[in-house]
């Protein structure tokens, strides 16, 4: 398992979603993808995102202006 870091900070949507979409793909089944977005709008887009995709969503929080998405891609 490895965890894939996605940096968006500094986008606006729908580039954050857009960017985990990409490593979502290229990630092996198992793999964690932590997403780091700072547009408020990501704590609607990237949970939709998540389970429009089947995918996991294990965590989602925020620290200060920071969202931080931690997803699996299931096996």
């Amino acid at each position: 398992m490895t965890e894939i870091l996605v940096d968006a900070r500094g986008h606006r949507c729908p580039v954050p979603t857009l960017r985990l979409r990409r490593a979502c793909e290229a990630a092996a089944p198992g793999d964690v993808l932590r997403l780091l977005a700072d547009d408020p709008l990501a704590r609607i887009d990237v949970p939709h995102y998540v389970a429009e995709a089947g995918l996991e969503m294990v965590a989602l929080e925020a620290e200060g202006p920071v969202i931080t998405a931690v997803i699996r891609k299931p096996r």
